[in-house]
């Protein structure tokens, strides 16, 4: 019953913090729509930058406070504002080249690690919704929420690509993916910065 009990609250707990994924999911799916292999690499950094958010989150429950001191989180934000002004430039870089093809493909490439780093700072909340809750249920309790949790990161993965696959949706960020994969990211590093108090915003 207790297992039960644990698989029930973790899917609750990871989809009110996750929700949001699936629009910068989306996004990446945008950006890496007509490459071979997008999937696999969105999959593979959203695993990447969940697991690590996980592994901070137990740490941290399990007494390792000083791994990850509560002040730092909001300088997660950091990350997605870089890869969203990265982004910018490049989209603006490319605008000023229209004749190279090849360059423009190759910028919409999609890569693990980026998807990762932006899925690590964007669950800079995630950690500290998850600590108090390992640091009560024990052991058995974080492994049956972690399995959970990784069970449904594959789902998470699957409902953005579906939205991003939609025809009407799919137009539509495929003619302003330029324009909102950098504002989304930028807007994302800010809301992170702000709401954690970064640099006493």
């Amino acid at each position: 019953m207790e297992l039960a009990t644990w698989t029930a609250q973790a899917i609750g707990l990871f989809v009110a913090t996750n929700i949001d994924d699936i629009i910068v999911l989306s996004l990446f799916y945008a950006r890496g729509a007509g490459q071979s292999g997008t999937t696999a690499r969105i999959l593979a950094g959203q695993y990447l930058g969940f697991g690590a958010i996980l592994a901070a989150a137990v740490l941290v429950a399990l007494g390792a406070r000083s791994f990850l001191p509560e002040d730092a989180i909001p300088y997660f934000g950091l990350i997605p504002l870089a890869l969203g002004l990265l982004a910018a430039w490049r989209a603006w870089r490319s605008d000023d080249d229209d004749d190279d093809d090849e360059d423009k493909v190759a910028g919409k490439s999609v890569a693990a690690l980026t998807v990762a780093a932006v899925t690590f700072a964007n669950g800079g909340d995630n950690i500290g919704v998850y600590v108090p809750v390992f640091a009560t249920i024990g052991t058995a309790g974080i492994v049956a929420y972690c399995v959970v949790f990784l069970a449904l990161v594959a789902v998470l993965v699957v409902a953005a690509r579906f939205v991003a696959t939609r025809k009407a949706i799919a137009e539509f960020l495929e003619r302003w993916e330029d324009v909102l994969f950098p504002l989304v990211l930028i807007g994302l590093g800010v809301v992170i910065l702000v709401e954690g108090g970064a640099f006493g915003l």
